[in-house]
């Protein structure tokens, strides 16, 4: 039966089983309009279990704004009510079923410069690169001033911004908080979503000191290359180990008849010319492949210096914010 609230009528409760054929539904209607839905599909009962999907979560528990409504809004992401969940830059847009399917929008606030310029010091020197800041891979220390109420990098209350389509007349309806969960499962298989909701660069925080050589990261130690498995974790891809392949033998030329000798003409080496700041790792020619990156898309990211070419001709440096970049032109 359907009851009335504060002006508004709402909807007789709908059953799990019946929410669950109109999510299929509506994802067979984005995609016959063209759209493509990114639902939020639970592989288990566990909303998150990365670093940055975890903190995410415990970040909306923190504050006693958002007790009352996330029970719910949990029980809505376990039900599969999140048909369509995308994350842009400061924004987060999705559909959720529940009596009807309701659009919401959250909104989420740049973070400080100061409070990110603070992070940033704290990170310098302590993690190795961004493949280990997304992973999570860094100390204690520089984990708990992430996560830290109203310093860290994850949003409070007044930095969010909510809107439904539902009649409920509550800042955070369950729709809602179904989908800020939903960031919580996303952040899990793609972590660089973080810092493209609080309108910042993960490179910032891998910084070197100005002036530092170059030469001694010309020859990367073992912690600086990156390894497949590495890649695979990242990208959620498999990906074939080719570095015991062997190159087909060279046939050797017919031999020439050598030219009468001449007097040694000395040429002056050309000066090698490098970045003033280091990269944050190095990659060769076929982990860029296997991140199914094209020639064109390298050639461009060497054209606006997130990428430079070693001087042995195979391998690539990736500048701070080159990461970034190479997330943005990945298929």
């Amino acid at each position: 039966m359907a009851w009335f609230n504060r002006g508004y009528r709402q909807k007789a409760y709908v059953p799990v089983a019946k929410r669950k054929e109109t999510a299929t539904k509506e994802s067979s209607s984005m995609a016959s309009r063209g759209e493509r839905p990114e639902p939020v599909i639970l592989s288990g009962t566990k909303i998150a279990s990365s670093f940055w999907g975890q903190s995410w979560c415990e970040n909306l528990e923190r504050y006693s704004d958002y007790e009352n409504r996330l029970p719910r809004g949990r029980t809505y992401l376990r039900n599969g009510a999140v048909v369509d969940l995308k994350i842009r830059e400061g924004k987060i847009e999705a559909r959720v079923v529940g009596s009807s399917v309701y659009k919401v929008e959250i909104t989420v606030q740049p973070i400080l410069a100061t409070r990110w310029e603070a992070l940033c010091s704290a990170g310098a020197g302590n993690i190795a690169s961004v493949l280990d800041l997304l992973a999570g891979k860094f100390s204690n220390g520089v984990m708990s001033q992430l996560c830290e109420p109203r310093k860290g990098l994850f949003p409070e209350p007044r930095e969010l911004n909510f809107s439904c389509s539902c009649p409920d007349w509550a800042a955070m309806c369950k729709h809602v908080a179904a989908v800020l969960y939903g960031v919580g499962n996303r952040l899990d298989h793609q972590p660089e979503l973080m810092f493209l909701l609080r309108h910042v660069n993960p490179s910032d925080m891998i910084r070197l000191v100005q002036g530092q050589s170059l030469l001694p990261n010309l020859k990367p130690g073992p912690d600086r290359l990156l390894s497949v498995d590495d890649l695979s974790g990242l990208f959620g891809m498999e990906i074939e180990d080719f570095s015991e392949v062997s190159p087909p033998p060279q046939k050797s030329p017919p031999a020439a008849t050598p030219p009468a000798a001449a007097p040694p003409v000395p040429v002056a080496p050309a000066p090698l010319t490098v970045p003033t700041f280091g990269p944050t790792d190095i990659l060769n020619v076929k982990q860029l492949a296997m991140m199914r990156l094209q020639q064109y898309d390298i050639d461009q990211l060497v054209a606006e210096g997130h990428l430079f070419l070693l001087p042995d001709g195979k391998r690539y440096g990736v500048m701070p914010d080159g990461w970034a970049a190479i997330l943005k032109v990945m298929p």
